[in-house]
């Protein structure tokens, strides 16, 4: 069975893949609401308006990273004969953990200020919202990986 990474990031299809990738991160941001939801709203129009087209640049940079770390997740839906995105979704806890540990990493040796602060003031509520996000995560790896 192939890898998650082979299958995100083949030529065909990484670029659809990336353009999927940060409408997904579109809708997740503006579902949220909340006083929670206006600070993940305002840090991410920031984010947004520091560099146009940073997002799908970011999810570019992290891909190869978020599919090596929902790998197992996907091997083991797939062993299982379960359903991707419900496997994805019914261990959101465990996905948002390994996801998190990638941008973490990310966060602590970036040189960029204004990016590492916007990043520290979300990363309180990160899991929350990632996990929030594992049904749409699962749904895209589904389209793509069945």
């Amino acid at each position: 069975m192939p890898a998650l990474k082979e299958i995100l990031t083949a030529p065909e299809k990484r670029k659809e893949v990336i353009t999927d990738c940060a409408k997904l991160l579109d809708e997740e941001v503006a579902s949220k609401g909340g006083f929670s939801g206006l600070a993940v709203k305002a840090v991410f129009a920031t984010f947004k308006a520091i560099k146009p087209g940073i997002i799908p640049h970011a999810v570019d940079d992290l891909l190869d990273d978020f599919a090596d770390k929902i790998d197992p997740f996907y091997q083991k839906a797939k062993e299982s004969k379960q359903p991707t995105d419900s496997y994805i979704a019914g261990h959101a806890d465990e996905v948002a953990e390994a996801l998190l540990s990638i941008t973490d990493g990310r966060a602590a040796r970036t040189t960029h200020g204004t990016i590492k602060k916007l990043y520290e003031k979300l990363r309180p509520t990160g899991k929350k919202h990632t996990m929030e996000a594992m049904p749409r995560v699962g749904k895209l790896i589904l389209k793509y990986a069945g």
